[in-house]
């Protein structure tokens, strides 16, 4: 059996309660300062993952201690890479055999490819599956509220990193415009002039002409709010912390936010922790994790901050081959109910008579 395990990290101050209680009793601005001195510990072990094709494998989240403020401007780089990689020490020396990097700890520095150097065994970002999945669930919602991608506008927020470019890569021959954007203005036009069918748009104010968003920046805040988003449209929010301020949940009933990469697992998995998601799933860099290690691939699979379009299309291979199917649409914790995409649709419609 090849076994794996998975990094996870508290994405706020507040979430590293979760395995410290005492911290609900102090002031959020004490607990990074200590967050940056602890070590790396076992999360919780997991069992169950058992494929279609028979295969099993079992694994272990290891804990980061680090926030992704701490990860980006609270400490130095190689502090980072050093407590990542005392996670992998952590992982080899229970057993596993391939660690998957989640949320920051596969964007921060160079996307994995350092730690996986120096670390003591393969190393994975997810981010191949993350792409397969945000295209699949974007299509998906566009279908379910009236949006015919050849007659609609896209736009890629995060658009240079390694699963904004390849969602824009593999995205954009579907739609009729496909709106790029990014931080880096000069990284982004060159993005635009490799890909046809697409443009530079200056930032997300431009979100306001779009049908479907697909949003994957790594700030460590909301970047888009209520007022950036037209009537009827799609957001697939793949970033961890969101990039869809919560502010979008309360006020705009009339779009649709589906969380990113939320995929069923097969067999009777017990994740040993409540990470927010029903029974039985995960995020989709999870599953890549879990997949290569059921397809006794223990390789250091998606790297760097590029994402070619064979590494999805692997993933979607492997995916289907042990049965990791994406789960019905969540949006801010919560399931889409069919009356909530009602409500899109007919903001659509609505917008189209006026």
């Amino acid at each position: 059996m090849t076994r794996f395990a998975f990094v996870i990290h508290p994405l706020r101050p507040r979430d590293a309660a979760l395995r410290f209680p005492w911290m609900r009793y102090v002031p959020e601005g004490w607990i990074e300062p200590v967050l940056g001195m602890v070590r790396p510990t076992i999360a919780s072990r997991i069992t169950g993952v058992r494929s279609i094709t028979g295969a099993e494998t079992e694994g272990w989240f290891i804990g980061c201690p680090l926030t992704p403020n701490l990860m980006v401007r609270g400490l130095r780089l190689e502090q980072v890479y050093e407590s990542i990689l005392q996670c992998t020490e952590i992982a080899a020396d229970l057993g596993a055999d391939l660690v998957g990097l989640g949320a920051f700890t596969s964007v921060v520095g160079d996307g994995g490819i350092t730690i996986a150097e120096r670390a003591p065994l393969p190393v994975t970002t997810g981010n191949s599956y993350t792409v397969a999945t945000a295209i699949e669930g974007t299509v998906r919602a566009c279908e379910q509220v009236g949006i015919v991608p050849g007659e609609s506008v896209l736009a890629v927020v995060g658009a240079t990193g390694s699963i904004g470019r390849t969602c824009a890569k593999m995205l954009a021959p579907q739609f009729g415009r496909t709106l790029l954007i990014g931080r880096n203005l000069e990284r982004t036009k060159a993005l635009a002039d490799e890909i046809p069918g697409t443009e530079l748009a200056s930032g997300v104010d431009a979100l306001r002409d779009a049908d479907a968003i697909v949003t994957v920046t790594s700030s460590d805040a909301a970047v888009i709010e209520p007022e950036h988003l037209r009537p009827g449209a799609v957001v697939c929010d793949v970033a961890r912390p969101r990039d869809v301020s919560t502010r979008v949940a309360k006020l705009r009933p009339d779009v649709l936010v589906i969380e990113g990469g939320i995929v069923r697992v097969p067999g009777e998995v017990d994740f040993g922790l409540n990470f927010g998601f029903p029974p039985r799933t995960a995020y989709a860099c999870m599953s890549e994790t879990m997949m290569l290690a059921l397809d006794g691939r223990p390789e250091s699979f998606t790297l760097g901050k590029d994402v070619t379009v064979e590494q999805v299309r692997e993933t979607q291979r492997l995916a289907s081959k042990h049965g990791f199917i994406l789960d019905r649409f969540r949006s801010f914790e919560r399931e889409v109910s069919e009356a909530a995409i009602e409500r899109v649709r007919q903001a659509r419609v609505g917008r189209v008579a006026a």
